[in-house]
């Protein structure tokens, strides 16, 4: 049994470090000025991320501001003047999405601030202690589980990849028959123009009686 357990472990460590983005990032804000994170997701994606200011001045905790949007720039989450949050959402539109933050206008120290912010996406973000007593499972079940959604997150990736890839082509070789057409236009345009300059000068020195 514990040897089943470990390799159950083992394989959704390495499927979890395949698809499941659980990303802790340390920002470090300016007085003026913005810093964002983006990153691409497809379409029913969850997402749930905790952010929090770092500051060695208990007496006095810098306050920032916090908006997140979608790739069409639709607004998921707007805070103002606080020093810790969470936004979650689920991505109904594929592409980047972006979490912009910056310190207020209140910070008395004047001097960068610490932020850390703790984004979590796909399974990483399912709260897998409330489906365990939702439904009751525990132990290599549980595990199965979170390795059964590894390998949906895997499939749902692969996917999601090979349309990028369709799209890529598609959007290749529509540029590479343009440039095509746009070379023959070019390399037409020009024996035009030398042949209307042929024409020009033989008339301009029959005129001149040259020829």
């Amino acid at each position: 049994m514990r040897i089943v357990i470990e390799l159950v472990s083992a394989l959704l460590l390495i499927g979890c470090y395949l698809v499941i983005r659980c990303d802790g990032v340390w920002l470090n804000l300016p007085a003026t000025g913005t810093k964002c994170v983006s990153e691409e997701l497809h379409n029913n994606v969850v997402v749930l991320a905790d952010y929090v200011v770092v500051s060695e001045d208990h007496s006095h905790i810098p306050t920032i501001s916090v908006k997140v949007t979608s790739p069409f720039g639709n607004n998921l989450h707007h805070k103002e003047a606080v020093s810790h949050g969470q936004f979650a959402f689920t991505t109904h539109e594929a592409g980047n999405y972006l979490a912009c933050l910056w310190v207020d206008g209140n910070n008395q120290g004047g001097g960068d601030v610490s932020v850390n912010l703790d984004w979590k996406t796909g399974i990483a973000a399912k709260d897998w202690d409330s489906v365990a007593k939702k439904e009751k499972i525990e132990g290599v079940e549980l595990e199965l589980r979170k390795l059964e959604g590894a390998v949906e997150s895997i499939h749902e990736n692969l996917l999601y990849l090979k349309t990028r890839e369709a799209e890529m082509r598609t959007v290749s070789e529509t540029t590479n028959s343009r440039v095509a057409w746009f070379s023959i236009m070019s390399l037409a345009i020009c024996i035009l123009v030398s042949g209307l300059n042929l024409w020009h000068l033989k008339g301009y020195f029959q005129k001149r009686k040259l020829i």
